[in-house]
């Protein structure tokens, strides 16, 4: 109908407007066409710059052309078409969804809620900035670590974690072979530079980036720095997620010393960990230690994931019921939460898989 609409006013346009260069509604109606042709019917389309069809008609076509019917275009190409204010339909930007779906869908994780937020949106509010985003994300497995990155790639890009602006790396399956190590260095770097190349904000995702060797972490660290460009690329509007599970054990250890001294959860500040987490990263084994990474200074905040209580964990199967559009009663999210194991062994405090294998537990309570 759309179609129909269209063609049924630039018909009636051309009828009213006989002044109208005939020129100039050929080469619209040949772009449109073209447009029509590749991208909805999916013709075999060979790119020609020279080739009228190809291009945009010109803005002096359109203060001649009727606005009612200019608005139906415009209508119809934002329909189908890249339009949007933008200026690249691929960026999002929609920081008030981070927020939200951090508030809601974060259980448990203050600490990264807090900071994550902040980071991005000082970072994607300050354009002039004057190097890229880098957060290093530290916790026991569970906590939450790629489900944040996932919610920073669903709000800041149209098509998320499969957006052609977002590459996630995961350090074991994509740089397994050690043999290897300076093939990975260049597929790594040109990677990088592709991507910032087709996209002028882009999310680099490194996950299990405990083991990463340092070659790697040392072969990016130009692309992380505080240069206005590198090999002529600016890199400044690229983001870097490092997430690990260093440092769990002492983020728990301090979680744990504010239980005994009967101190809210809520009340563990940065200040607490931050340090910590920085000491922890510099003495373990594996990439992070051995790499520049860390003594460069390179890593603007490291984001602590606190180990998830019986209370988050029934938090996390209420969400994976509401997902499956049902509703449970506590007694039912008390039974998924009681098959869990906890720790340290005296006090149970701790889920030791934090909410990794709820959605699946689920299933064995489902009628």
């Amino acid at each position: 109908m759309r179609v129909h609409a269209l063609l049924a006013a630039l018909w009636a346009a051309s009828a009213r407007a006989h002044f109208f260069r005939f020129d100039s509604i050929s080469n619209a109606s040949a772009y449109y066409f073209y447009y029509v042709y590749c991208n909805i019917w999916e013709g075999e389309c060979q790119p020609n710059q020279d080739d009228a069809s190809q291009q945009v008609p010109s803005r002096a076509l359109w203060p001649r052309f009727p606005q009612d019917y200019v608005r139906v275009l415009a209508d119809w190409y934002c329909s189908v078409g890249q339009c949007c204010d933008s200026g690249d339909c691929r960026i999002a930007n929609n920081v008030t969804g981070l927020a939200r779906e951090l508030r809601q869908k974060l259980h448990g994780q203050h600490l990264a809620q807090a900071v994550v937020l902040k980071a991005v949106q000082g970072f994607i509010e300050n354009p002039e900035s004057d190097k890229p985003l880098t957060l290093s994300f530290h916790g026991w497995s569970g906590t939450g670590k790629n489900f944040v990155a996932r919610m920073v790639a669903d709000s800041l890009y149209r098509d998320g974690v499969k957006s052609e602006c977002v590459r996630l790396f995961i350090a074991p399956f994509h740089f397994p072979h050690l043999r290897l190590l300076d093939v990975y260095k260049g597929q790594l770097r040109e990677a990088i530079r592709d991507m910032v190349l087709r996209c002028p904000q882009t999310l680099f995702i490194f996950d299990e980036a405990e083991k990463l060797h340092p070659g790697l972490i040392d072969a990016i660290k130009p692309y992380m720095n505080h240069y206005d460009n590198v090999d002529g690329v600016s890199y400044r509007r690229a983001i870097f997620l490092f997430l690990s599970n260093i440092g769990g054990a002492a983020i728990n250890e301090v979680a744990l010393d504010f239980w005994h001294s009967g101190q809210n959860r809520e009340d563990i500040g940065m200040e607490d960990l931050e340090h910590r987490l920085r000491a922890e990263a510099s003495d373990a084994p594996g990439g992070f230690a051995q790499s520049e990474l860390l003594s460069g200074h390179l890593v603007d905040f490291f984001v602590p994931f606190l180990p998830l209580e019986y209370r988050h964990v029934k938090l996390c199967a209420r969400d994976a019921y509401a997902a499956r559009g049902l509703e449970p009663t506590e007694a039912t999210l008390d039974e998924v939460a009681k098959t869990m194991l906890y720790v340290p062994k005296e006090e149970k405090l701790f889920s030791a898989q934090g909410c990794k294998s709820i959605p699946h537990r689920i299933n064995f309570f489902m009628p």
